[in-house]
């Protein structure tokens, strides 16, 4: 196949409601990835879940590999613009080429499995075909970011050197759970005996049920809230700088990405690579390094142009809640033009409450052409908004939602575009293809 066919291919497989449901999906990725021959055994891994941060958290653990040395496999989900970008080497999204050639090699094993099992999903044949594309580069590590939950995701079939939760949040509640406790119990289904599990997680109730999987499964738990402290000192003013203050060392790091809460990242990055074994542990050189060169697109993403523009994937109540506090510290003088589109099956409320006290103007728009996904429509959009205090125009077409910002935004205002990774997708593109690249 070429990457054109394969990615029809791959949309034809987009039914993840019911993958996630059904209570065998795990038996589905392990016979397919026995099929293909367990290639996420050839190489040692890093597994990373929780609600936010997560892909952050990987990036940054990535980073810190690659600049000791290491070749280094990097699947992190979803994507932005293609789907080779939950594929990278050394920081490299793999070609459309190889996309398309291992996807044809994989064939004969979807066909098998599907017969026993159903066919495998979108998300697992990307992850697949990761395990796969890492084998074949011969990387001397990988780190894979959990999908949704962790016990049955498709990711558990990994037996990693550490494992990781990031946070635990509501989120995904169809599928999780409708209460902290009983997410961060799915979740901590990533425990394995005897491989360490780093946790963030604050929750007081989340945290019990980590610890108490951690004890039934025999995973030594490491609390990063326990045994790590951030110190925060002067730094670049589009930027962050910190130390971070382990049991093992101190780090000064200086992050080329916004948002205080990017600083527990690196705190529980740093936490797990220091338990990694002598073979693939980093110095703190090297970290400092790593967590320099750090970018992660859609995640805070700063253009300083005229007006500023931000893009941030936030679509849960937690990341809103990160992203107008980053807001509030990085430009605590200036006005926000936020360009909103959500998913439908979201808790579109809790996501747009906390933005109530922000001096801010919305326009709230959509995404459409997503297989399988749909955005609640802009006028409902702006309705939720308005039982909350927040006003807004609706605009159909999210590039007409952008331009219109910027072109009613003052020069010292900051646009935001956010929410549904769908949306902060489209319009990143359209801003390097007619912006960026023309230097407007």
């Amino acid at each position: 196949m070429n990457f054109a066919s394969a990615q029809s291919y791959l949309l034809g497989l987009i039914n993840e409601h019911a993958s996630r449901r059904s209570p065998n999906r795990l038996d589905r990725i392990r016979a397919f990835v026995a099929a293909l021959g367990e290639p996420q055994f050839a190489y040692p891994t890093l597994h990373v879940a929780g609600t936010s941060g997560k892909g952050s958290t990987a990036t940054m653990l990535a980073a810190a590999l690659q600049a000791s040395g290491k070749r280094v496999g990097l699947h992190t989900k979803p994507h932005l613009i293609s789907p080779t970008e939950r594929i990278r080497i050394d920081g490299t999204s793999i070609s459309e080429e190889l996309f398309g050639e291992l996807l044809t090699e994989m064939l004969p094993a979807i066909e098998s499995v599907a017969t026993e099992h159903g066919s495998p999903s979108y998300y697992e044949v990307l992850l697949a075909l990761a395990f796969v594309a890492f084998a074949r580069a011969e990387v001397d590590v990988a780190v894979i970011e959990a999908g949704i939950g962790g016990r049955l995701d498709g990711t558990n079939v990994l037996v990693p050197r550490v494992a990781i939760i990031t946070n635990v949040s509501l989120d995904h509640t169809e599928i999780l759970g409708d209460t902290t406790a009983a997410i961060a119990r799915d979740k901590a289904g990533i425990a394995k005996p005897g491989i360490p599990l780093v946790s963030n997680v604050r929750d007081a109730d989340a945290r019990r049920e980590i610890e108490a999987v951690c004890a039934e499964v025999g995973a030594p738990f490491v609390s990063v809230a326990d045994t790590v402290t951030v110190e925060p000192r002067p730094g670049e003013r589009y930027g962050q700088s910190f130390d971070v203050v382990t049991p093992v060392d101190r780090y000064e790091l200086s992050l080329p990405v916004l948002g205080a809460f990017q600083q527990e990242n690196a705190a529980t990055a740093i936490r797990a690579l220091e338990l990694l074994a002598d073979d693939l542990r980093p110095t703190r050189a090297q970290i400092e390094e790593g967590f320099a060169r750090l970018v992660i697109p859609g995640r805070m993403e700063f253009f300083p142009s005229h007006p500023s523009v931000v893009f941030d994937v936030a679509h849960n109540p937690d990341k809103t809640g990160h992203l107008v506090a980053a807001l509030r510290e990085a430009f605590p003088d200036r006005r926000f033009s936020f360009v909103i589109a959500i998913a439908e099956s979201k808790d579109v409320a809790s996501i747009l409450r906390p933005f109530t006290d922000l001096p801010a103007t919305y326009s709230f728009t959509g995404f459409f052409g997503i297989p399988g996904r749909t955005a609640i429509r802009p006028q409902r959009l702006a309705s939720i908004a308005e039982d909350l205090g927040i006003w807004g125009r609706a605009i159909g077409d999210p590039v007409d939602a952008f331009s219109i910002a910027r072109r009613n935004a003052d020069a010292n205002d900051v646009i935001v575009v956010t929410g549904s990774t769908f949306l902060v997708a489209r319009l990143r593109e359209w801003w390097f293809a007619n912006v960026v690249s023309s230097g407007v």
